[in-house]
């Protein structure tokens, strides 16, 4: 019945319009559309030589917020030249996590304005670089190309009127020791032409690499989006519309009027994405919305039917619900519509879907059924999907890989050759989410019974005694491959966010490990799983496993360091609850894992390193994304880079209720202009950089959903708990403790 109902809704579901492809083809075209930050462009720099000058804000370029073409705001290029002197203002590709950098087109497009005219000899000389860094070029085989003067192209520009500038990148010949490839490009980069000693400004929009279109009768009008609705919260309003994503889409068009004054464009959408969330910052604000769909020649469609919300002071249970509900479309909307699964992050390679993220997405989709943000029907469609997905993708003695190709199910290496296996750790994080389901999804239906039945082998076909390499082996190992075996060799080592492998392994009624490994292998006591735990943190602190170190008053019984990244009580614990998990070294894992939340809180208050917008409701050093990249910031010198991440905060609810929803109101009410997006709250910031994430991650959104409800229900810890497995486990570990 399973497989039957799953077929149908995997036609359903491939008719649906997928949304993360079609923002795929918008990033292999969009170099800039607008900034997130409303004072400079992150993803920029900007220097100059005495005596030229250019306007520049902590080496970025300046965001025009008057003048633009993408509301709400353009970048603005100011300078003057001089004798002498020189200039440079770089504008770089967003190069977002696990997306190929690769565009598409032979010709760059972008949009200029000047307020006052510029004479073509006047305009600085332009040049492409196909090497993250710009003109500093460090790297094999970065490259970048002669400069032109960008008047060639543009012409006299006129004062007040927009002008779209076309460059042949065919044209464009290298300056450096290798070849520029076009496709390849990650920086255009404008600097000084003819010393004139004038002051100019120029606008610039749109910024995009496409194919010149072909010659023809002029194309009929852009369907309009319809169905427009309005929901209005504390302190934002969350529209949603119907849509026709054609292929000469560039964006939809979001207008404001409030309290009944003039319309005015406050943002724009991706084609595939018909939600928008507008932070007014206040509650009781009334405002009315239309939306547009709009081509990349700025020609508009008609307008959507008016929709109004009013904003509305919601009490601290309300802003929950908002807060789960904001996470939860991330899994929802936003899953690859093939599998059903969590994508790694958004944007990013549509293709990708995390097991461990698509564990907590199980989790998450559990929280939406009990919360009716979505229907049983629903919910049961989707584990359906699921489920069925996992039980036709490759395992390794029962193990799924860390990525997988939703549309193939295909083992996906992202990590190397040598992850083309299974990983353990991350098929634990999933089967914490499938057993959870499983106890959840009891009703009287032969549908949920059937999705019992399947869950249930899935469980049961996981061979976790075969992690351990060899039955002399005290440890299990996080990696096998059919090609390279156990050469990764990494063992599982506590404490940290692995802990349910040893718990399930354990568990496990068909190929269980001993409980003795629980002390040999997870709290082990050998050289190498001392050095590996003061690898987290640069300290002895807890590198026997116990600590028993107390920090800013705080004793910690458990803990790399000073506690470690907040994952590490978030991930083994979204289904199993900490208040059942006592061991040698303490006697409840829940308080263990509330003081080290209450560690990072009181780091970030004392704030050694004196990074900016740390405090008593600002906290949370945890992994996310950050300005360079993936990180796992944590209460220590060793990791603290400035970089908040939310769910750090928000998904410690259960342990720290008082001082989360000061973190969740402040992120919110004080911050959400930049923090609060379609998905709820965004993965990070690092105030002292004036950076926000431009994205959002699988492994961070569910992880509020779940430990919120945890805090305020239970439900996921009581449904993970009511597994028959997990009670003989504990005796079994009980059991073990003692000898």
């Amino acid at each position: 019945m399973l497989r039957r109902h799953l077929t149908a809704c995997m036609a359903i579901g491939l008719m649906l319009p997928p949304a993360l492809l079609a923002q795929t083809a918008y990033y292999r075209h969009v170099v800039f559309d607008n900034s997130q930050q409303p004072d400079y462009y992150w993803n920029s720099t900007a220097q100059a030589v005495a005596p030229s000058t250019l306007e520049q804000k902590d080496w970025h370029l300046p965001v025009e917020s008057s003048y633009f073409l993408s509301p709400p705001n353009a970048l603005r290029l100011a300078w003057r030249s001089a004798p002498g002197g020189g200039w440079d203002a770089e504008i770089h590709l967003v190069n977002f996590p696990n997306r190929f950098p690769e565009l598409s087109g032979t010709t760059l497009y972008f949009w200029v304005y000047a307020p006052q005219a510029i004479a073509a000899t006047d305009l600085p000389e332009l040049l492409l670089s196909d090497a993250r860094e710009g003109l500093q070029v460090a790297e094999f085989p970065g490259s970048f190309t002669v400069p032109l003067p960008l008047g060639k192209y543009a012409g006299d520009i006129p004062a007040g009127k927009w002008l779209q500038l076309r460059v042949p990148m065919a044209a464009l010949k290298s300056a450096s020791v290798y070849d520029f490839h076009p496709e390849r490009l990650q920086s255009i980069i404008f600097h000084q032409g003819r010393a004139d000693g004038v002051a100019h400004t120029l606008i610039i929009d749109q910024v995009r690499v496409a194919d010149e279109p072909p010659a023809s009768e002029a194309a009929p009008p852009i369907a309009a989006p319809t169905q427009l609705t309005a929901r209005g919260y504390d302190r934002h309003v969350l529209l949603r519309w119907e849509g026709a994503d054609s292929a000469r889409l560039a964006h939809y068009v979001i207008y404001r009027s409030m309290d009944g004054g003039a319309w005015t464009p406050i943002g724009i959408q991706l084609p595939g994405t018909h939600l928008y969330s507008d932070f007014l910052g206040r509650a009781n604000a009334r405002a009315d919305y239309k939306v547009s769909a709009a081509d990349w020649q700025n020609h508009e469609s008609a307008t959507t039917a008016a929709a109004s919300a009013e904003t509305h002071e919601m009490s601290d249970e309300e802003l929950l619900t908002m807060l789960q509900e904001g996470a939860f479309h991330y899994y929802w909307e936003g899953a690859e519509p093939n599998s059903g699964l969590a994508h790694e992050n958004m944007p990013g390679d549509d293709r990708i879907v995390a097991t461990g993220a698509s564990g907590f997405a199980i989790e998450a989709l559990i929280v939406g059924v009990d919360r009716h943000f979505i229907t049983r029907e629903q919910g049961l469609e989707r584990m359906e999907r699921i489920v069925g997905f996992l039980e036709h993708a490759p395992r390794y003695h029962g193990a799924w890989s860390h990525y997988m190709n939703g549309p193939t199910g295909q083992t996906m290496p992202l990590f190397g050759m040598l992850d083309n296996g299974g990983d353990l750790v991350e098929t634990s994080f999933m089967m914490q989410g499938l057993l959870t389901a499983r106890q959840y999804f009891q009703g009287p239906g032969a549908r949920e019974h059937d999705l019992y039945r399947h869950i249930t082998a899935l469980w049961e076909g996981v061979e976790w005694d075969w992690y351990r390499d060899n039955a002399r082996s005290g440890f299990i190992y996080w990696h096998w491959s059919p090609q390279w075996g156990f050469q990764i060799h990494h063992p599982l080592i506590g404490f940290n966010e692995t802990m349910v492998v040893y718990l399930l392994a354990i568990a496990s009624p068909t190929h269980s490990v001993p409980a003795d490994m629980y002390y040999s292998g997870w709290a082990s006591q050998d050289k190498r799983a001392l050095e590996y735990r003061q690898g987290w943190s640069g300290s002895s602190d807890g590198n026997h496993y116990a600590n028993g170190t107390t920090y800013f008053g705080i004793k910690l019984d458990v803990g790399v360091g000073s506690g470690g990244p907040l994952f590490f009580t978030h991930y083994s614990f979204m289904g199993f609850d900490p208040h059942s998990l006592h061991d040698r070294y303490t006697r409840s894992y829940f308080e263990n894992n509330r003081n080290i939340a209450l560690i990072n809180r009181a780091y970030c208050i004392a704030n050694p390193k004196h990074f900016e917008g740390y405090g008593a409701d600002a906290w949370g050093l945890t992994a996310s994304d950050g300005p360079k990249g993936y990180a796992t910031p944590a209460p220590d010198a060793l990791n603290d880079t400035g970089t908040i991440t939310l769910t750090g905060a928000l998904a410690s609810f259960p342990y720290t209720p008082e001082a989360s929803m000061a973190a969740l109101k402040h992120y919110y009410r004080d911050l959400g202009s930049q923090l609060w997006d379609i998905y709820g709250p965004r993965d990070a910031y690092n105030p002292s950089v004036n950076w926000v994430s431009p994205i959002y991650m699988g492994l961070n959104q569910a992880p509020i959903v779940a430990m919120v409800e945890n805090y305020r229900t239970g439900l996921l810890w009581k449904n993970f708990m009511s597994n028959p497995e997990i009670a003989l486990m504990l005796q079994k570990l009980d059991a073990a403790g003692k000898r």
